[in-house]
């Protein structure tokens, strides 16, 4: 990372960075989608190249981990739109109410959780995007036992938000783990 001084240029890529190419005007369904879509591009950059050391805890005692955000976010992604939004019973992958907290807890150094990982929350994100271009409006709303009645548009403002706070911690975790500062 030699030359670099500023924050935003030490995270190197490989390909186009496709986070900033969110419309800037149109469409609120498009851009919506755009930012949620950057975000989750973020998530997957942070996550990239490391192995097994996803499941790296940044410090103890926090079980926090890049592999256990992906597990988290892909259960989020499944409430949301599949439970929430599609009606469909469609239980956590990774927690449940005996283990609330087995997204993170389940986050170890195995190559098949990591696989597993992965191929869930890319799953969601497939089922949540293909959801979205097909609903009619964004009013369409679906019923939550926390929230009660949530339309599309606020769940969509809820995952940019949700993804928005986890890509801090993701900053911080990828960081700790071999350096990597950035966008």
């Amino acid at each position: 990372m030699t030359g670099r001084s500023r924050r935003a240029e030490m995270f190197v890529t490989t390909g186009p960075d496709r986070r900033f190419t969110t419309r800037t005007t149109g469409d609120e369904r498009a851009m919506l989608t755009d930012f949620l879509g950057a975000h989750r591009a973020t998530l997957e950059m942070k996550c990239g190249g490391l192995g097994l050391r996803l499941s790296q805890r940044a410090v103890g005692p926090s079980t926090l981990s890049l592999l256990g955000l992906v597990r988290h976010l892909a259960d989020v992604e499944r409430r949301w739109f599949r439970c929430v939004m599609a009606g469909e019973d469609a239980p956590p992958r990774f927690s449940s109410p005996a283990h609330p907290d087995g997204d993170f807890d389940g986050a170890v150094p195995d190559p098949d959780v990591i696989t597993a990982a992965w191929r869930t929350w890319r799953a969601e994100v497939a089922f949540a995007d293909r959801f979205v271009a097909a609903a009619p409006g964004l009013d369409i709303v679906g019923e939550d036992a926390w929230r009660g009645t949530v339309s599309l548009r606020w769940v969509l403002v809820h995952m940019v938000e949700e993804y928005a706070r986890h890509n801090g911690h993701a900053d911080l975790l990828r960081e700790r783990i071999d350096g990597a500062r950035g966008l």
